[in-house]
């Protein structure tokens, strides 16, 4: 309870605020609450998501042209106009984020700088939207026969909105597909072989913040009466990137908190500045960017963390995990079932080829091994197998299916789990939630469902497994620590969890053993035998060769992408091919 006394005593102020301020003060706590739902869409979209958008106020353009075109030219009701301006705002960020969220790098807000001015002269040169002059005569919203014809009536509609907008943001952040959303920032590749289809993700959270920029605009045009282009110029989308930065780009609060500070500022510099410059100008855009530039080099992360360490009361951090009943699991195949088969795989790139005239199968209940030196090829074969990259020519059969052509989430869809060479966690989240990723197609409960919280039980089963499998690799007392704060010894363990929660019939182990202490890969090879003995196949990359030979059931050896021999441990170890190329010829 006492974690809460902050919270409510914010909502008291906030409630109290029309009874005890000035008309000034309610105006600018109005368009506080106008400017933090549209920064609370750039938080989900670029804090969270890692999608930049520099276009947020044209969408809160279309949300206010729409009401008040319908609304002045029709004669419609406001609350039609909310849903064709919802209509029409889903419908251009579908086209626009089919166009742009393919962009990577600088790109993406390059596009998004594009098509933000597009859509700002569009609304000043369409003549049945007024031009530049813009559309007056917006009627007085209605809600409920009660008549928000001022700034104090219509203030609660907006913070009401707002406080529902952080709940349900929050509620989706807390889920199954909240953990699809922050896996973005880890890396597409990462998410994708998790079973997250990243494309539907990155368009979900655009439309999301292009929805919550909308209902900002319906709110304005209704407050102000009145509409013209200028409030959705691309100077104004960049002042909702600032506030979200600013606030805590990573936090859904921040939101409220840039959104305040930035807003207060500008109101306060625009009437000191000039008094100390002498004459009128926009020099509060110097002193924003004076701040842009202090926020990013010493509170990157903005001020809504530094806020919370101000505040005396801890949350309590949960540390347990509510024991429930198991998610389905798949059927083992039979003991030497063959599980994968690639037949002559050929991988080019350009005049390279990294992987030539490749063969080799896995078994249920065996452990394969696939070594060579650095350079071999060894994991752009892991890459073909697990759908990350498309081979130039050969076949890959897993289950008996041809899967040469699937990208990575449908083999995990297929029962195929896999690790990285390279360590690709979310080093802020908590353990717990790192290996639930993993689970992410044995749940289907969709965002509005997460923004409801009506996705509980669902989500407190797939926590559960996640658990059961960190317990399962000896992680069981890390559940809350955070991913990045664990050796790396114990994060490539971390990343066996998170494959194992994807329920695979066949796991890839990429140099699984990297980093670990001895002990440490005792126990990991004891994990190993008994995935195996549960009928479990993996195919496992490593350079440890004292760690391979006292569990491999059979050996590939790979060099120059080619493979030189097949077989025993104890017989590719003879082998004077393999040999010579580890060792450069035996005497």
């Amino acid at each position: 309870m006492k974690q809460r006394i902050p919270l409510l005593v914010f909502l008291a102020v906030l409630a109290l605020g029309p009874q005890l301020l000035p008309e000034f003060y309610i105006t600018l706590l109005n368009y506080i609450g106008l400017y933090s739902i549209v920064a609370l869409g750039l938080v989900l979209l670029t804090g969270v998501g890692g999608l930049t958008s520099f276009g947020q106020a044209a969408f809160v353009g279309l949300g206010a042209y729409a009401t008040g075109y319908l609304t002045t030219a029709h004669e419609l009701s406001p609350w039609l106009g909310l849903l064709a301006g919802l209509g029409v705002t889903a419908a251009v960020a579908l086209v626009l984020g089919f166009l742009t969220l393919r962009l990577s790098g600088h790109y993406l807000p390059l596009g998004t700088i594009a098509w933000g001015i597009s859509l700002y002269f569009l609304f000043g040169n369409l003549e049945f939207l007024g031009g530049h002059t813009g559309l007056t005569g917006i009627p007085v919203l209605e809600f409920f026969g009660l008549k928000l014809s001022t700034g104090r009536e219509f203030y609660y509609l907006i913070w009401v909105v707002l406080l529902g907008a952080v709940l349900a943001t929050q509620n989706l952040l807390d889920s199954r597909e909240g953990r699809a959303i922050r896996a973005l920032k880890g890396g597409g590749l990462m998410a994708e072989s998790m079973g997250v289809d990243t494309a539907r993700t990155k368009t979900i959270i655009f439309l999301i913040a292009a929805l919550f920029a909308c209902v900002s605009g319906w709110l304005y045009a209704h407050l102000q009466r009145f509409v013209n282009p200028t409030p959705f110029g691309l100077h104004i989308g960049i002042e909702y990137l600032f506030m979200a930065v600013v606030g805590g780009a990573a936090h859904v609060w921040g939101a409220l908190v840039g959104a305040g500070v930035l807003t207060i500022l500008k109101q306060w510099l625009q009437d000191i500045l000039p008094k100390i410059f002498g004459q009128s100008g926009n020099f509060e855009v110097i002193f924003f960017g004076i701040m842009l530039i202090l926020v990013l080099q010493r509170a990157r992360d903005g001020l809504w963390p530094w806020l919370v360490r101000l505040v005396p009361v801890k949350a309590k951090q949960q540390r347990t995990v509510a024991e429930t009943e198991p998610l389905p699991c798949r059927q083992m195949p039979a003991a030497g079932t063959v599980l994968l088969e690639v037949k002559d795989a050929r991988k080019q790139f350009g005049g390279l080829v990294a992987n030539d005239n490749m063969s080799l199968t896995v078994k249920a209940g065996e452990v394969m091994a696939l070594i060579g030196p650095n350079g071999a090829g060894k994991s752009t074969m892991f890459n073909c197998i697990s759908g990350v990259d498309t081979l130039t020519s050969g076949e890959i059969r897993f289950l008996g299916e041809r899967t040469e052509t699937l990208v990575s989430r449908e083999m995990a869809r297929r029962g195929m789990g896999r690790t990285f060479q390279h360590v690709r966690l979310l080093p802020t989240m908590s353990v717990l939630e790192n290996v639930a990723i993993g689970a992410h197609l044995r749940g289907a409960k969709g965002v509005l469902s997460s923004s409801l919280h009506l996705e509980r039980a669902e989500e407190a089963r797939l926590l559960s497994e996640a658990r059961r499998q960190l317990e399962r690799v000896g992680l069981g007392e890390h559940l809350f620590d955070e991913a990045g704060s664990l050796p790396l010894g114990q994060q490539r363990i971390l990343e066996i969890a998170r494959a194992l929660c994807v329920d695979p019939c066949l796991l890839l182990l990429d140099e699984p053993a990297a980093g670990l202490r001895y002990l440490e890969k005792q126990a990991l090879a004891e994990l190993l035998r008994k995935l195996r003995a549960q009928g479990m196949g993996i195919l496992l990359v490593e350079h440890d060769m004292d760690f391979v030979m006292g569990l491999a059931d059979r050996v590939v050896v790979m060099e120059f992408g080619e493979k030189i021999s097949e077989g025993l441990p104890e017989e590719v170890q003879k082998d004077p091919i393999v040999l010579e190329a580890y060792l450069g010829g035996v005497e």
